[in-house]
């Protein structure tokens, strides 16, 4: 009989996925923490809301160029990567991955939905387990095809971008108008926006619950879905040739690492130069503006994750991946942290700091906030198997309740 499905023992667990994972979720908090502490449309257009001059412009520039669309890049190809990899373990036991698979996902949509609409707007794990439904049947893809496939993919969202644009000007003007005001809302719309997050969590739903729908709808059958399900099948990709555990050359990674500087950054710097001659004008800036760093963040983000197996392939420098890898191993746990502790600071039920503190202030945070997590996570793991939601997602998805604590591993 085939053995009984259980997670991957700590002695068989790849570090340079979880070093990756951990700079990953640690990555994400520089985007995700404008969106906890100001309105939602500074995300598209910065002068929107927020000084841009100083330190706070320089900060601005500074994430949207090396932290923008990267980490979550880097977050969705370790998805699809880590499809690959459990199938391939299940199927070395003789088990079938599919049914695992299929509970881990609709567990993972669960907890996108409570995470959405319960505590942040912004949540990406939804979607993920959205286009996991899909890209799981794409997982015996050869790498080449894998590679094709996902292009093709975050293709559309691009196309559909340009073709919104091309078309605006015969637009009716009502409809040209919303989508302007959307972009650019009125002084009236942030106040109250503003007024909702300074307020207790009750009042907090009437932005939070639409913006979400419009996450997890609109948004996700428009641009996420078609996005995130093409770097997922990159990722695969990437983790049959070896690439995110440390199995290619130096030369292979610097040559990705190169394609950053040379290619990526540059681009993403002449989008953004577009959009400030432009005056971020609305539909413009978005349609047209946002396209550089649509395409160039996925060099960045492959330079990023070049930069990380350079680092893992070093034994000098254990003193920088272990905490890493920890972060890693509980990176939905640190995931949602990142938002019980922002939202703690910033929403009306904690402290009520939204739309009070400028970009570099949200910048120190999120600083503190990394050097929380780089301490909590290894010594949390020296006493318990997983973090406390990859406890209760692995319980749940094995049909089984998993140790915990580490003493009950040798019992």
């Amino acid at each position: 009989m085939p053995e009984r499905l259980a997670p991957t023992p700590q002695s068989q667990r790849i570090e340079s996925l979880d070093v990756l994972r951990g700079f990953a979720v640690l990555g994400i908090l520089v985007m995700n923490i404008g969106a906890f502490s100001m309105p939602a449309a500074t995300y598209f257009d910065p002068t929107v809301y927020g000084d841009l001059s100083g330190a706070n412009g320089w900060v601005w520039r500074i994430a949207h160029v090396l932290a923008d669309l990267k980490f979550m890049a880097i977050f969705s190809m370790l998805f699809g990567a880590g499809i690959v990899l459990m199938t391939q373990r299940a199927e070395q036991r003789g088990q079938s991955p599919t049914g695992l698979h299929y509970r881990r996902i609709l567990w993972l949509i669960v907890f996108g939905l409570l995470h959405a609409h319960l505590l942040w707007y912004g949540d990406i794990l939804y979607w993920y387990g959205m286009c996991g439904l899909v890209v799981f049947l794409f997982r015996k893809v050869q790498p080449q095809w894998l590679i094709v496939w996902g292009l093709l993919l975050i293709a559309i969202p691009s196309l559909i971008m340009l073709a919104a644009g091309a078309t605006a000007p015969f637009w009716p003007p009502e409809v040209l108008q919303e989508v302007v005001s959307e972009m650019k809302p009125s002084t009236e719309v942030i106040d109250r926006e503003i007024a909702a997050y300074q307020g207790s969590w009750l009042e907090q739903m009437d932005h939070r619950v639409p913006e979400a729908l419009e996450m997890q709808i609109n948004t996700l059958l428009v641009w996420a879905g078609w996005r995130v399900s093409g770097l997922m099948l990159l990722g695969m990709a990437l983790f049959k040739l070896g690439v995110f555990s440390a199995k290619r050359s130096r030369r292979f990674y610097a040559a990705l690492i190169a394609g950053a500087p040379l290619m990526g950054i540059p681009l993403i710097i002449l989008g953004m130069q577009h959009n400030f001659a432009a005056g971020w004008e609305a539909p413009y800036s978005f349609f047209f503006g946002l396209q550089y760093n649509y395409w160039a963040s996925i060099l960045v983000s492959l330079g990023w994750v070049s930069v990380v197996m350079l680092v893992c392939l070093r034994p000098g420098l254990k003193w920088l991946t272990r905490p890493l890898a920890a972060v890693g191993q509980m990176a939905f746990t640190n995931y949602v942290m990142q938002t019980l502790i922002c939202t703690s600071l910033f929403y009306g039920h904690g402290f009520g700091l939204f739309g009070q503190i400028e970009r570099a202030g949200q910048a120190a945070i999120a600083v503190a906030i990394w050097a929380l997590q780089l301490i909590i996570s290894p010594i949390w793991l020296r006493h318990f198997r997983y973090g406390p939601l990859e406890w209760l997602w692995r319980s749940l998805s094995y049909m089984h309740r998993q140790p915990f604590r580490r003493e009950a591993l040798a019992s």
